[in-house]
């Protein structure tokens, strides 16, 4: 009994430190690649700390609710950031040991994020504007190309690792070292990153500083909502960035992960997670200033190449096999 008690107690806290971090390192993130892609542009753009000012200022302003919306729209916001957070306790950030990790793999992850994409679906539907609902028609056409991309190349990699528990994976791949690099490998890799860049919103996707009407996707599913609803928004949208970039960092550069709670080791995985985060936040503002916004009718064939990539990693994994 008393072990029992014990290792719920070191659950609960390492939950509650794995919350923590996500929910305050994801305005920074947010911030450092806004900031990353201005001077990439020749800008001086927001400060890296702007993302908290902005979320003060939204928590304290009242809410203008549309006459059309019914009682679910203050819940959609709520709805989400608790999806979010779910996902976040699943993905290992500075440690291969998961609070949830018991309880569900990376398709419990891709599921929660699906469930996200859902909801915020209705949220832009609800007030009954014609950007909302075109926006919301264009995020769940966009889904059905992310998803499975995202599903089979995690799958590829699911495959090498013989385990498809995250936490496990990593754990793999930081043991295997570089012999963990393999053509099923860097194509996985690469197509991922095509993911993130359509999961995130980004440029040439979508584009997430823009207010124009006839361009922007998730911005558009947002319109009707201010207050501490937009701002739950925004964060949870920082938060999920943070996620897929967290799953990228650690199962592609698995290194600098302990496999324990330690708070030495914790102390020391802290920078190194946000360094690889970074980095490759950095990447994805790189690609922003390279590439412009694509016509939607193209976004398929690029989301398809991703696709077409994992494919490719799981025949060659095989191949390698032999």
């Amino acid at each position: 009994m008393a072990s029992t008690a014990t290792q719920l107690a070191v659950t609960l806290v390492t939950a509650i430190l794995q919350l923590l971090i996500l929910l305050l390192a994801a305005p920074l993130v947010n911030g450092i690649i806004k900031k990353i892609k201005a001077r990439w542009q020749c800008r001086r753009g927001p400060g890296i700390l702007q993302m908290y000012y902005d979320l003060w200022k939204f928590m304290r302003k009242d809410e203008v609710v549309s006459e059309h919306a019914s009682w679910l729209y203050r819940c959609y916001p709520w709805v989400t950031f608790a999806a979010i957070l779910a996902a976040g306790l699943l993905v290992p950030l500075v440690t291969t040991r998961t609070p949830l990790g018991f309880g569900g793999d990376f398709l419990l992850v891709i599921g929660l994020l699906a469930l996200v994409r859902f909801f915020t679906a209705l949220a832009g539907l609800e007030g009954a504007s014609a950007f909302g609902g075109m926006g919301s028609s264009r995020e769940m056409a966009l889904s059905t190309v992310i998803e499975p991309a995202m599903m089979l190349g995690f799958f590829v990699i699911a495959l090498e690792v013989q385990s498809a528990n995250l936490g496990r994976v990593v754990e793999t791949l930081a043991g295997s070292g570089l012999g963990a690099i393999s053509p099923a490998y860097v194509l996985a890799f690469v197509a991922l990153i095509v993911v993130v860049v359509a999961e995130t919103g980004r440029i040439p996707v979508d584009n997430p500083d823009t207010h124009l009407e006839l361009t922007m996707v998730h911005e558009g599913m947002l319109l009707e909502y201010s207050g501490r609803s937009l701002g739950l928004m925004f964060w949870g949208a920082a938060m999920k960035q943070l996620i897929v970039l967290s799953l990228l960092a650690n199962i592609f550069f698995p290194w600098g992960v302990p496999a324990t709670w330690s708070p030495l080791e914790v102390a020391l995985a802290i920078p190194v997670f946000l360094f690889k985060v970074i980095l490759l936040g950095a990447l994805l503002a790189c690609i922003e200033t390279a590439f412009t916004k694509m016509r939607l009718f193209k976004l398929p064939e690029l989301l398809g190449a991703s696709f077409m990539l994992s494919l490719m990693a799981l025949v060659s994994l095989f191949v390698v096999r032999g």
